[in-house]
């Protein structure tokens, strides 16, 4: 059986080019078209998609505000469409802080030079968030998670029972699975809600995510103190025009400095460096203090522009294992090496869990090699790095 997929977009033009790039693909089958988000709204309600591509700007109510009544109303997984101008990265902050759970730039060359690869990523895109139930946007919990450390997970679901949002998927234990391949390997996460303090020395936290992590990202990030006593750098997989908008958001969301990374400014403790799209973060030290080194890579090998492996290789050289890395929801296994490299230098490795990934392949990554110490939800790790780095 296919998954079904509504296309919303008032350009009956680029509705008809959607539609035939996801049904080239025959586990999609696009059963509708909305052309404004009213529309969309109520054919979610009717067609009950596994996946919504939506447009930004709509007549009669636009994509933002048609997120917000889908994942109150009846939630599906929702990618949206956006301009890569900075008016384009706020309006897509604000769908995915709605609900929305990935985006792509509207115009198929700027996703990719060739557009036979770009209509590839779209069709990965959907099939990989069809096969998954929507992930709760950034409402907050009822209530906190119960306070006690959870053991290895056993074969059936283990974790206790909290509130979740109405919206939210049943929160169970699942195998570990290949979601680009399907197959199911043998390495079973060790799920967490709680980390016990384990005295080791840290400098420095690092961040890895792509999909779903501009959401989960302000999950963490939220929870941290303003006097964070580390420096924090962060890649998420952006655009350029995107990355600087996004920094903002945290940055009025966070108690601690968030901020667009800088060539050469010098490291702060507390302060959370974001890598610019387009680009490569790396740290180097010069005269006894860490500096950021932002690059310009044109390698065609280097698939992850900003790349989390770079980053986190360049921290191992100035930190080296006195780090916590932390690998977030994402699609491929961008930072697995850079993880294995701090590993072998005695820095610890967690990762997003299962449950709570929009897409688990990241994360998988460095669990399935077992570099990650745990799995933990995405609503504790904030409360687990500061137990951890206190």
């Amino acid at each position: 059986m296919a998954f079904k997929v509504l296309v919303v977009d008032d350009s009956s033009f680029y509705r008809r080019r959607v539609k035939d790039i996801l049904n080239e693909d025959r586990s999609l089958e696009v059963v509708g078209e909305a052309a404004n988000g009213r529309e969309a709204v109520e054919k979610v309600k009717s067609l009950r998609p596994d996946v919504v591509t939506m447009d930004v700007e709509m007549p009669l109510m636009d994509g933002i505000e048609a997120v917000k009544r889908i994942m109150a109303e009846c939630p599906v997984s929702i990618i949206m469409f956006s301009s890569l101008t900075h008016e384009g990265a706020k309006a897509t902050l604000d769908a995915l802080e709605a609900g929305a759970v990935d985006f792509l730039p509207k115009r198929f060359e700027d996703i990719a030079k060739d557009r036979s690869d770009a209509a590839t990523l779209l069709r990965t895109k959907v099939r990989l968030l069809a096969r998954r139930a929507p992930v709760a946007s950034l409402r907050p919990r009822p209530s906190p998670r119960p306070a006690s450390l959870l053991k290895k997970a056993p074969p059936a679901p283990a974790k206790p029972a909290r509130p979740m949002p109405s919206n939210a998927p049943k929160s169970t234990f699942v195998r570990s699975s290949t979601l680009l391949s399907g197959s199911q390997d043998a390495a079973e996460p060790v799920v967490v809600s709680q980390v016990q303090r384990s005295g080791k020395r840290y400098r420095c936290l690092a961040i890895g995510a792509s999909t779903g992590g501009p959401v989960a990202l302000q999950k963490v990030l939220t929870h941290l103190p303003a006097r964070f006593p580390f420096p924090i750098f962060l890649v998420q997989h952006m655009p350029g025009t995107f990355t600087h908008a996004f920094a903002e958001r945290l940055n009025q969301h966070c108690q601690i400095q968030v901020k667009e990374a800088e060539h050469g400014e010098v490291v702060q403790a507390g302060c959370a460096y974001l890598a610019p799209g387009g680009k490569q973060m790396e740290v180097e030290k010069r005269a006894g203090h860490a500096y950021i080194v932002i690059k310009e890579v044109n390698a065609s090998d280097i698939g992850y522009k900003p790349s989390v492996d770079i980053t986190f290789n360049s921290l191992s050289q100035i930190y080296g294992g006195d780090t916590l890395a932390v690998i977030l929801t994402g699609m491929g296994a961008d930072g697995r090496e850079g993880c294995r490299t701090l590993k072998s230098l005695g820095a610890k490795v967690w990762a997003q869990d299962k449950d709570s990934s929009v897409v688990y392949g990241m994360p998988q990554a460095v669990t399935v090699d077992r570099l990650a110490e745990v799995n933990i939800d995405i609503n504790d790790i904030g409360e687990c790095i500061k137990t951890e780095m206190s």
